[in-house]
């Protein structure tokens, strides 16, 4: 047996840290008391921010559907209002005679 392992141990790596570490944590933890509605009060308030995420985020999506909605009518509103060559309506009944038809070599 050495004089090193006969004398106590001044520890000073990272054991002897987290040992006092763990020992003040533990200290501290006892002096807390917690309220007695807590519990309840904590969940109230975390369900009453749910509810408002939840309703922020429906109001949300209504406005992204609604104008997303009135930017497609627009946009159909902005078409020409002649009926274009498509349906023109100055073809014979058959289909070889119409616009779209292919040329005739």
């Amino acid at each position: 047996m050495t004089h090193r392992d006969a004398t106590p141990a001044h520890d000073t790596g990272p054991d002897r840290t987290e040992r006092e570490l763990r020992e003040a944590l533990s200290a501290l933890a006892d002096g807390v008391r917690a309220a007695p509605d807590a519990y309840r009060t904590a969940r109230g308030e975390w369900l009453r921010r749910e509810r408002r995420r939840r309703l922020v985020l429906a109001v949300l999506i209504a406005v992204v559907f609604a104008l997303a909605t009135l930017i497609g009518l627009w946009v159909l509103n902005q078409a020409p209002a002649d009926p274009g060559v498509i349906f023109s309506g100055t073809g014979t009944g058959s289909a070889a005679s119409g616009p779209l038809a292919r040329p005739q070599p």
